[in-house]
């Protein structure tokens, strides 16, 4: 594993290869000494997209369509389900996925082409599901402010999740957006104790922050829901009705959650992580892992990825669901409106007659 000062301020412990490479290199020249070795910095690079909405047919999945403006994501969440795509890259999903981060400059023209593809048929565009949108390279970049301006005026309805508080940035252009019923954002709230969020998710504004943006958002006019996303098992389970009371008082008026998923690598990246910060526990987390996953450490199976099966998965269902009822959240935000969608005029189109 990589020595805590190399590594501090991420959540990867270590930097192993991806499922796809054939071989692993260690170095070892016989001598015993210390060496002095860099620190992981972040380092963006761009990719220039060919195309840019992904499709999905996922049966338990609420959207069809998404847009991913960052490859890898600095927030450096140890339990992120997406560290596995930077193996696609040749890059390890462990340090590799937090500090190797690809941006898309062109994403915002390239969107702009795609909906204006004359069988396009519109539906809830979703940003935010695979890695942040408003990670800190955003900050520079405005690649996300871009394809916001493209989805507002094509009034496009778009769902946004996040962790970053940079999303105040922009509400001028989702408060006007929401006032045409076109946008509702998702914001990710796993923990209440900030030590522990500082573990998990190193580079994620603190829980209080982020209660502050749900509130600002709120105060826009701007539909926001909660996402416990994830449960952790024995690390962040206590803490629901906290999260749902916060949140509620902050403004949300709808909550979800999803439990840990520990696809590919993401599994021994997480088994690190557990035994570098909670020894006492990690047996026991991994128990009730399996447990919801019939003896494994993740089923991708449609319907069970998600939630889990058994009784503890069933417990922590009915808890959400009692927690949510007594506070008045809703299980959804409702359904945004898709007859308005037109692509705007071009210098040189021709003008309708109706």
């Amino acid at each position: 594993m990589i020595g805590p000062d190399r590594r501090r301020g991420r959540g990867a412990l270590s930097n192993h290869s991806g499922r796809f490479d054939l071989t692993r290199v260690e170095e070892n020249d016989g001598w015993d000494i210390a060496e002095q070795r860099p620190a992981f910095r972040t380092n963006v690079t761009n990719e220039m997209a060919k195309s840019i909405i992904n499709r999905n047919t996922s049966p338990d999945i609420a959207f069809d369509r998404s847009i991913n403006p960052y490859r890898g994501c600095e927030h450096g969440c140890i339990y992120c389900f997406a560290r596995p795509t930077h193996s696609y890259l040749g890059l390890s999903p462990g340090l590799d996925f937090e500090t190797q981060i690809i941006a898309r400059p062109n994403a915002a023209e390239v969107l702009e082409r795609e909906l204006r593809r004359k069988f396009y048929s519109v539906a809830t565009m979703a940003i935010g599901t695979n890695t942040d949108p408003y990670q800190p390279a955003e900050r520079d970049l405005g690649i996300m402010r871009d394809c916001l301006d493209v989805l507002s005026a094509f009034n496009h309805p778009l769902a946004i999740v996040t962790k970053g508080t940079l999303i105040e940035r922009d509400i001028d252009l989702l408060a006007d957006m929401a006032g045409r019923n076109l946008v509702h954002v998702g914001v990710s709230v796993t923990t209440m104790d900030r030590s522990l969020s500082r573990l998990m998710e190193p580079r994620v504004p603190s829980p209080e922050r982020r209660l502050k943006t749900i509130r600002r958002l709120s105060d826009a006019g701007i539909p926001v829901k909660v996402m416990m996303a994830p449960v952790v098992p024995s690390i962040t389970d206590h803490e629901i009705e906290a999260v749902l009371n916060a949140s509620k008082q902050a403004g949300a008026t709808a909550a979800s959650w999803i439990m840990l998923r520990l696809p590919l690598e993401v599994s021994g990246m997480f088994k690190e992580w557990l035994v570098g910060h909670f020894p006492d526990r990690a047996e026991r987390v991994m128990a009730r892992v399996r447990e919801m996953h019939g003896g494994k450490d993740y089923d991708a199976a449609w319907g069970r990825r998600m939630r889990g099966e058994g009784h503890y998965a069933s417990m922590i269902a009915a808890r959400f669901k009692i927690a949510s009822r007594r506070l008045g959240l809703a299980q959804d935000l409702p359904k945004l409106s898709d007859d308005l969608f037109r692509p705007p005029m071009r210098a040189g189109d021709q003008m309708s007659l109706f």
